[in-house]
């Protein structure tokens, strides 16, 4: 008998508790909420174990398993996963956290996290039948997505905000997809999506009105606790625009527990915002248990300017649930961080990135995070995909100049 790939069993309404059929095509639950992916955990104890997991190809499809393609005819890919975990040594001594260490995504495919959610998102919508989608994005989401329906002949539509990085535009349109911009912010953009969709010829692919976008997030968990050799840090640092990331990450430690694979401890869960689009940050700080949308909202970090995250009330859960916390970090200090990372490190981080540097000198400074901790940031995209953010004024010397004006050129 042929060894089973996948041990997806139903899909859950996140709100109502309520399960279904993973079999069809579905959007968001009944009570219109998002759905997630749910597996027979106790026959996956026994199928695998990480020192199985251990000898396979370093993809994300190495956690198969708890993943929901059920046929491996339909993984494609680009060979996407297992990113390094890299120790930030020098700017951790200068932040007074020694044990800073950088979950480092820019090396995926189309140059973020974006392709954790699309290779596993559109290998589901393919095995599914789905031959159209549409989607809002705000740049990296759209370039991932399309790239893969590219691979599967899907026909992708993709609508971006006007001010959506330009680098992002050009990958949609040369891996086929249909693209236009709108004068708005990506909530609006999910409104025209929203349209498009409504007769049901095109799928909609927004985020977390399809259930299995969160599942490929969900292999940065898996790959980071692999990494730290099957132990959870003290806390791990994210930067929250729709909050997939976060949800997936608290997902996957949560089914690793329910495995056996890792003990009771949970690593405190931090979302992190800019202060110019920061619902969950307000809604956190006031105990609510949901966001309220936002308006005119504005920062340099583009992937994260989500004025309405569907997943706010989820990604509120996690936090709290590991007694994490949410906080909003100013431009001016994410434009400082890209550059103190990169001279100390070498790393040039992406704005999104950034903000969790932020984020942790903060809470080092108020003692939430002790000098002990082992604290994780996610650098959720490539830094030179953002020109603007990264400009610099260089000084220019004639083609005959000799030493002294060089050296002149740099005072």
């Amino acid at each position: 008998m042929p060894e089973q790939f996948s041990y997806l069993t139903e899909l859950e309404e996140s709100g109502s508790g309520v399960r279904s059929s993973s079999d069809e095509v579905r959007n968001l639950g009944s009570d219109g909420t998002p759905l997630l992916a749910r597996y027979d955990l106790d026959t996956v104890r026994s199928a695998v174990t990480p020192a199985i997991i251990a000898e396979r190809k370093p993809t994300l499809w190495r956690y198969h398993e708890l993943l929901p393609v059920r046929d491996p005819a339909f993984i494609r890919g680009f060979g996407e996963g297992m990113t390094p975990l890299v120790e930030l040594p020098r700017l951790g001594a200068s932040l007074g956290v020694p044990r800073l260490k950088v979950k480092d995504e820019s090396a995926l495919p189309t140059g973020s996290f974006k392709a954790r959610g699309a290779a596993v998102g559109v290998a589901r919508a393919a095995e599914l039948g789905i031959t159209r989608l549409a989607m809002p994005t705000n740049g990296n989401a759209g370039a991932a997505w399309a790239a893969y329906c590219a691979q599967y002949g899907i026909e992708a539509t993709v609508i971006m905000p006007v001010d959506a990085p330009a680098i992002t535009r050009s990958e949609c349109v040369m891996a086929g997809a249909r693209v236009a911009l709108i004068d708005g912010l990506i909530s609006d953009a999910g409104r025209v999506v929203g349209e498009l969709t409504r007769s049901g010829d095109i799928f909609d692919a927004s985020t977390l009105k399809e259930p299995y976008r969160v599942e490929g997030k969900k292999t940065m968990g898996l790959e980071l606790i692999e990494q730290l050799g099957w132990k959870v840090p003290d806390v791990i640092v994210y930067p929250t625009g729709g909050g997939v990331g976060l949800i997936g990450i608290y997902k996957a430690i949560l089914e690793l527990q329910k495995l056996g694979w890792i003990g009771a401890k949970l690593p405190r869960l931090v979302s992190v915002q800019a202060a110019g689009c920061d619902p969950i940050v307000q809604a956190f700080t006031s105990g609510a248990s949901d966001v309220t949308p936002q308006t005119d909202t504005r920062t340099v970090a583009f992937g994260i300017n989500v004025p309405k995250p569907l997943g706010g009330r989820a990604v509120l859960e996690a936090v709290r649930a590991t007694e994490g916390t949410a906080i909003a970090v100013s431009d001016s200090d994410i434009l400082n961080f890209i550059e103190k990372c990169a001279s100390s490190e070498g790393m040039m981080f992406c704005p999104e990135g950034a903000a969790t540097l932020v984020a942790v000198a903060e809470l080092r400074g108020s003692d939430w995070i002790d000098a002990q901790d082992e604290v994780v940031v996610l650098n959720t995209g490539a830094g030179n995909k953002y020109p603007e953010a990264v400009a610099v004024d260089l000084p220019t010397v004639a083609r005959d100049a000799g030493t002294d004006e060089v050296l002149a050129a740099f005072q």
